[in-house]
C-alpha cells in the first residue's frame, strides 16, 4: 500500500491497525464493536484500491473461492425460504472476505503492528484469568457481578457461557505470536508461559465442554506438527493438567460437568441401550436437523432458517418440537440449511487443509518442514473450526465468525513472507 499524505496513512493504515489490534478487546465486549471494526476495515480498504484504482489484492485463489462462496449464499437467500435475516446474513457476508484481504496488505506494508495486537491479548488473557479465577472461588467478579451458575466460571461475559470458547479461540495465535515476536529465552517469555498454563486451566473451570476439547485438540495439533515447539507445548499442556487435578481435588465442581456428567448425558455410565450424541438434547437437535436435510437435500432450508422450519411438526422427535437458532454442529448447519451445495465448499475447505498438513507431515519424516512453527500454531486455531465431531457454536454467528478469520490473515500473510524468501 502506497500512501501520499500523512492524512492518507492515519486514514488507510494506522486507524485500521488501531481497530485490528482492539479486536481481542471487543470480542470481549460482544459481536458489536468487533464486527464494528472489522466492517470499517472493510469499508476504508475498498475505498483506497477504488481511489487507487488497484485490485490486485483480491486477485487470488482464496478470494475467488470466497466470491463464488459468498454468491451462492446470496442466490441461496433469494430463492430458498426467503427473509429478511437471511438476507442480511448472505449479503454482508462479504466484509469477512474483504476483512482479511485488507489485513494482509496492512501486514505486507508493515508488520510491526503485530506487537500492538499481540500486547492486547496479552492483557485480555491477563485480565481474565486474573477475574476469572477470582470469580471461581469467591463466586463474583472483580465487579461485584455475582456468578449465578456455581459450575460455570464466565468473568466478564456475564450471563454469556463464552469465556473458554474466547480463550480457546484466541489461544493459539497467542501462542503463536509469542515465539514469533519473543525469543524463548527472554524472561518476558516466562510470565507468557505462566498465562499460557493458567488459561488452559480457566478453559477447563469455565466448564465449557466443547472449548476444553478444542484447547487439547490444538495442543496435540502442535506437538505432532511442530519442529522446535514439541518441548515446549507439552510444558504447557501438562502443567496446566497438574493445576485442574490440584483444583479437582478442592472442588470438584468443574471436573465433575466436564467428564461425570457428560458421560451420564451420554448414557455411557447408565447401562441403557439408548446412546445419545453428546447430551440428550444435542441427540435429539441433530435428528431433526438430519430429517430437514432429507427433505431439502440440495439448497437445505436457508440461512438462519433452521430455527424457523424445525417448528413443523414433521420435524418433531419423539412428537416433541425440538427447536433451537441452529443446530449446534458445523457440517450439519452447512447441510441443514444450504444444502449439498453449500456442503461443498466445506469439504473442499477440509480436503485442502488435510492435503498441506499430510505434505507437512511428510516432508517431517525427511527431515524437511512445509509449515514454519508459527503456522503450525496458526493451523491449529483453524483445526478447531474444521473438526467435525464435536457441538458448536453458529456457523453464522458474528462473533464466531470474527474469532475464526483472525487465523486467516496470519497465515496468508506467513505463506507470502516465507514464498518472498524462498
Amino acid at each position: 500500500m502506497i500512501f501520499h499524505t500523512s492524512r492518507e496513512k492515519f486514514i488507510f493504515y494506522n486507524f485500521p491497525v488501531i481497530l485490528f489490534s482492539l479486536i481481542p478487546f471487543f470480542l470481549i465486549t460482544g459481536p458489536l464493536l468487533s464486527d464494528l471494526s472489522i466492517s470499517l476495515i472493510s469499508i476504508l480498504f475498498l475505498f483506497y484500491c477504488f481511489k487507487e484504482k488497484n485490485f490486485s489484492y483480491f486477485r487470488n485463489k482464496y478470494f475467488y473461492f470466497f466470491l463464488v462462496f459468498w454468491g451462492y449464499l446470496i442466490i441461496n437467500s433469494l430463492i430458498n425460504n426467503i427473509n429478511l435475516d437471511s438476507l442480511k446474513i448472505s449479503f454482508f457476508y462479504f466484509r469477512y472476505g474483504v476483512f482479511v484481504i485488507a489485513i494482509v496488505a496492512l501486514l505486507n506494508t508493515d508488520s510491526k503492528f503485530i506487537k500492538y495486537f499481540f500486547f492486547c491479548i496479552f492483557f485480555c488473557f491477563t485480565t481474565l484469568i486474573i477475574d476469572g479465577f477470582y470469580q471461581y472461588f469467591f463466586g463474583e467478579n472483580i465487579l461485584g457481578w455475582v456468578n449465578k451458575n456455581t459450575t460455570r466460571v464466565s468473568s466478564f461475559f456475564g450471563d454469556e457461557l463464552i469465556l473458554g470458547g474466547y480463550l480457546c479461540r484466541l489461544w493459539p495465535i497467542f501462542f503463536g505470536l509469542s515465539i514469533l515476536i519473543f525469543n524463548q529465552k527472554n524472561k518476558l517469555f516466562l510470565i507468557f508461559i505462566l498465562i499460557f498454563i493458567l488459561s488452559e486451566a480457566l478453559i477447563f473451570l469455565s466448564g465449557d465442554r466443547s472449548p476444553f476439547f478444542f484447547i487439547n485438540l490444538s495442543a496435540f495439533f502442535v506437538i505432532l506438527f511442530s519442529k522446535n515447539l514439541l518441548k515446549l507445548r507439552l510444558l504447557t499442556l501438562l502443567s496446566s493438567i497438574l493445576l485442574l487435578i490440584i483444583i479437582s481435588f478442592v472442588n470438584p465442581n468443574a471436573k465433575e460437568r466436564i467428564f461425570d456428567k457428560t458421560l451420564n448425558q451420554m448414557n455411557l455410565l447408565n447401562n441403557q441401550s439408548q446412546i445419545y450424541i453428546f447430551t440428550p438434547g444435542h441427540h435429539y437437535i441433530y435428528t431433526s436437523a438430519y430429517k430437514m436435510f432429507l427433505d431439502n437435500k440440495v439448497l437445505g432450508v436457508g440461512v438462519k432458517n433452521f430455527r424457523n422450519i424445525c417448528r413443523d411438526p414433521k420435524y418433531y422427535v419423539n412428537n416433541k418440537e425440538v427447536c433451537n437458532t441452529h443446530p449446534h454442529n458445523t457440517y450439519l448447519q452447512i447441510l441443514t440449511e444450504t444444502g449439498v451445495i453449500g456442503f461443498i465448499f466445506l469439504i473442499i475447505t477440509l480436503l485442502y487443509f488435510c492435503k498441506h498438513v499430510s505434505k507437512h507431515l511428510l516432508l517431517k519424516f525427511k527431515g524437511k518442514y512445509y509449515f514454519t512453527d508459527f503456522q503450525i500454531c496458526i493451523l491449529s486455531g483453524i483445526v478447531i473450526y474444521l473438526w467435525p465431531f464435536v457441538p458448536t457454536g453458529n456457523i453464522f454467528n458474528n462473533w464466531l465468525n470474527i474469532a475464526m478469520i483472525l487465523n486467516l490473515p496470519f497465515l496468508i500473510w506467513s505463506k507470502n513472507l516465507k514464498s518472498l524468501k524462498n
